[in-house]
């Protein structure tokens, strides 16, 4: 009677996994890398990237959101083009922003707010300006919180909205380039 050895199952195990592994390693291509199979006929995907014309946020003027809106802006700007001269547009992106601040934890003695969340949703689309076609619509959220340490401590309650304000600005800027990146290379 034949008889298998239990510490070979082990390695017979390993060995599968690591041929399931080299079997899928080249279907794997790096998003932003220049000679990848989705590339193959078009630009690289920094290159288009580049080519996205991102007009100034529409907001009320001298308002919070204004300053979050030219935030995310100068954020976009950084994240297409990596802050080299932008290519000619080939595309235009419209982004429409609305902001909250909730109330997270009250202070029962104060009546006070201890902690808020921050939040912007943001709603934009991506038009090719050849065609003038509308290729993407999308949404994309952020909230962060912030704390305000009291009373008597005005000024850092300001400072921490403002930090918030930054951090969910660079936090929608990431979304949006993500998602043109994955427009650009898979078309949809």
């Amino acid at each position: 009677m034949w008889s298998f050895d239990p510490r070979w199952n082990g390695i017979a195990r390993m060995a599968a996994v690591f041929a399931l592994a080299g079997l899928t390693a080249g279907c794997f291509q790096p998003l932003y890398g220049q000679n990848t199979l989705a590339s193959v006929g078009k630009a690289p995907v920094a290159d288009r990237l580049s080519a996205v014309d991102v007009p100034p946020v529409d907001a009320p003027r001298g308002t919070r959101l204004a300053r979050v809106g030219s935030q995310v802006h100068n954020d976009l700007l950084f994240d297409l083009t990596g802050g080299a001269p932008a290519a000619p547009p080939a595309y235009k992106l419209a982004i429409r922003l609305n902001a909250t601040v909730q109330q997270v934890i009250v202070d029962i003695a104060t009546a006070r707010p201890d902690i808020q969340n921050y939040g912007i949703d943001a709603y934009y689309t991506l038009t090719e300006l050849g065609t003038g076609k509308v290729v993407v619509i999308g949404s994309t959220f952020a909230r962060v919180s912030f704390d305000i340490p009291g009373q008597e401590q005005r000024f850092a309650g300001e400072r921490g909205l403002r930090d918030a304000e930054d951090r969910a600005a660079k936090e929608i800027a990431d979304h949006i380039r993500v998602r043109l990146a994955s427009y650009f290379v898979a078309g949809t």
